[in-house]
């Protein structure tokens, strides 16, 4: 089928279909679409329709679609086009009059799908994007007018024999091709006050489970993947019924899901996107199988935190951190405590990989745009999750986040509204913890400086000081008090006038450790702090050493720094390597696994650990126990170096890998202890 065939077929049909949709609801919606994509040709055909309060308006399109008339009722009314940001163009229409229903037509050829973006530059925002394989028009790439920052929608699309396509929303129409020739169309509605409007396309095998909900509608569950990810035994149905048990939990957690359904769409990039009452996953990702227990509890969290409750940007993203707490830390905390503490931990040594520079308040987060941003906004966000819940307690902070939801849904919030919603819950007023946990970027660094225990008729009376540097005041502090197989914990309350604590125990003290299950966001002790990759991945001035020598390995080391680098590495010749490792800034060496043997025996450096050696196509690790920052990649050819480029960006927590043709098979980090405080008696003091 032409283009041209196929675009007046799905232009009778849409008639139809616009209709209906008209009958449906008593009310139109802010915005209604009606469009045609061929995914093949790239060709995007589109009619909106809007009511505008003012006599003019003006508009942000992509540069590859341009306004082919406009017009208020039977009249054409002028439009003029004017430059905008890179890629992009403003159009404005004058109307001549205010309070009119104007409707837009405009058409184009929109960009091909870049199939080599990586996970990083999908972060940083993208065109709209049309292939056969897959499209993906991002709510952010300005596709279609936007009438409002927040306004509700109708969609009516049209795409070819062989693709399906979604938005966000209620499918309130569908009509699937029965033969080649014919088109799929389908309309959704998004009666709520939404952000923006993802439209995805792509040829996809759809799985559906509706399941019952009292009072409530059905809710509609689907897959949409390509042939061979829908062809893995049993992958689609997992994915629906874990779609049903995050839903059901957060139902119960925080308030009834607010939509009618939900969709797991498969991309033939490597995105990780959360919408209403869809997420967006990497096809590639999708058929991890560790990625339903993550990821996709993450995504469906976003339709009560972003998507539910929408974020307030000049004030702060707060979701991504609460989405982190609800989702990926609590399913570590599902599975053991340990596990609960060891992402505490990783967040903590996250945090201090920048706790040399300031990487931004929390209050000024906005979204992911390098390591250090994500540390703010995902570890420390979550973090002060966690350290509000200690102070609060479960029932209290738990009452806190539903009321959050129940006074905020769709309305656009912010911390403050957060801060309220506690403060309800709790009776307390929460300022004095929220403000400097939100405004401050230094990282607080607090340790014992002297423990002293004196006898106090039966029990005994434990003096702590502690030396203080960046400390977020006041601060809740734990401390674990042992003595003879006896463990405790006691919390201290530090403010800005003292720097000690006193608490009278039932046993002689012998140790302190502070703070042992890192339940406070703060610098830990550098036996604390085993070198991990993000070190080399996020450093301002990395410096590589590329130890191959064929030109593929030659190759295959540049294409992969650029991969892991955030900044561009400088280049450094390998007889430069131990001159380079006395100096400030990381160094990275990568090359085949006798060129690192060969390079670290000439530079008098520890050897290949013994862990590592022999497994795997690739191993990765950082030199512990040195001053100097030295991580290497060792691969056994080219084409295993090749095979990192995907995978290891995504392992910056790892101290240690080892590959097989880019699949991590085993990962660690370097043995690290919590310090210990011998606690002094004042008799024995005295005795002296």
């Amino acid at each position: 089928m032409t283009f041209t065939h196929f675009r007046h077929a799905a232009g009778m049909l849409l008639g139809l279909l616009f209709c209906t949709a008209n009958a449906i609801s008593s009310t139109d919606p802010d915005l209604l679409l009606d469009l045609v994509l061929d995914p093949q040709t790239r060709q995007l055909k589109a009619e909106a329709e809007l009511q505008i309060p003012a006599r003019s308006f003006r508009f942000l399109l992509h540069e590859s679609l341009h306004v082919t008339r406009a017009q208020v009722g039977d009249h054409m009314v002028t439009t003029e086009k004017s430059g905008g940001p890179k890629g992009y163009r403003h159009w404005t229409i004058h109307l001549g009059k205010a309070n009119q229903k104007l409707t837009i037509h405009y058409e184009g050829q929109l960009p091909a799908l870049e199939r080599d973006r990586d996970h990083r530059s999908v972060l940083g925002g993208m065109p709209p994007m049309a292939a056969p394989e897959g499209s993906f028009l991002s709510s952010g790439s300005a596709w279609y007018p936007r009438p409002a920052d927040l306004f509700s929608y109708r969609v009516k699309l049209a795409v070819p024999y062989g693709q399906r396509a979604l938005v966000a929303g209620k499918r309130i129409a569908e009509t699937v091709p029965a033969k080649t020739g014919e088109g799929y169309r389908a309309t959704f509605e998004f009666i709520q006050p939404s952000d923006g409007i993802d439209l995805m396309a792509g040829p996809w095998v759809v799985r559906e489970k509706t399941v019952k909900r009292g009072t409530q509608a059905p809710l509609h569950l689907r897959t949409f993947f390509p042939a061979d990810l829908d062809a893995m035994p049993g992958l689609a149905q997992a994915y629906l019924d874990d779609t049903e048990a995050y839903i059901a939990r957060y139902s119960r957690d925080i308030g009834a899901y607010p939509y009618s359904e939900f969709s797991i769409v498969a991309s033939p990039l490597p995105t990780g996107f959360g919408m209403p009452t869809m997420t967006y996953l990497g096809a590639e990702v999708l058929r991890l199988p560790f990625i339903r227990k993550t990821s996709l509890g993450h995504e469906i969290l976003h339709n009560w935190w972003g998507n539910g409750v929408y974020v307030d940007y000049e004030r702060g993203n707060w979701s991504e951190g609460l989405t982190t707490f609800m989702a990926d830390y609590a399913y570590k905390q599902d599975e053991s405590a340990t596990a609960a503490s060891e992402m505490r931990l990783a967040w903590l040594r996250d945090a201090a990989v920048f706790a040399g520079e300031e990487p931004g308040a929390l209050r000024d987060f906005r979204s992911r745009a390098n390591a250090a941003g994500a540390t703010v906004g995902y570890g420390k966000s979550a973090m002060v999750f966690v350290m509000l819940r200690d102070r609060l307690g479960e029932k209290v902070f738990n009452q806190g986040i539903r009321n959050f939801w129940a006074t905020q849904r769709f309305k656009v919030a912010g911390w403050d509204d957060l801060q309220a919603a506690f403060e309800t819950a709790s009776g307390q007023k929460l300022g004095a913890f929220f403000a400097p946990w939100l405004d401050q970027q230094a990282l607080p660094d607090i340790a014992i400086a002297r423990a002293e225990s004196a006898p106090r008729g039966k029990q005994h009376l434990l003096t702590i000081t502690f030396k203080k540097k960046d400390a977020i005041l006041p601060m809740r502090l734990p401390l674990e008090v042992s003595a003879a197989g006896r463990h405790e914990t006691h919390w201290v309350e530090l403010d800005a006038a003292r720097d000690s604590a006193t608490m009278k125990l039932a046993f002689k003290p012998q140790a302190l450790r502070l703070d042992p299950e890192m339940r406070v966001w703060r610098r830990l002790e550098p036996g604390q702090l085993p070198p991990i990759l993000r070190q080399w991945m996020a450093a301002g001035k990395p410096q590589l050493v590329n130890a191959a020598r064929s030109s593929e390995a030659i190759a295959a080391v540049t294409q992969l720094s650029g991969r892991i680098f955030e900044s561009k590495p400088e280049p450094i010749a390998i007889a430069q390597l131990s001159a380079a490792l006395n100096g400030k800034n990381p160094v990275l060496l990568a090359g085949t696994h006798a060129e690192i043997d060969q390079a670290l025996g000439s530079a008098g450096l520890p050897p290949r650990p013994a862990k590592l050696a022999g497994q795997g196509s690739a191993q990765v690790w950082t030199v512990a126990g040195q001053s100097s920052q030295l991580a290497i990649i060792s691969g056994q050819d080219a084409a295993a170096l090749n095979a990192l480029q995907r995978g290891l960006p995504h392992y910056g927590g790892q101290s240690w890998l080892i590959f097989e043709q880019g699949r991590a098979i085993n990962k660690g980090i370097w043995p690290a202890s919590v310090p210990e405080i011998k606690v002094i008696s004042a008799a024995a003091k005295d005795k002296r």
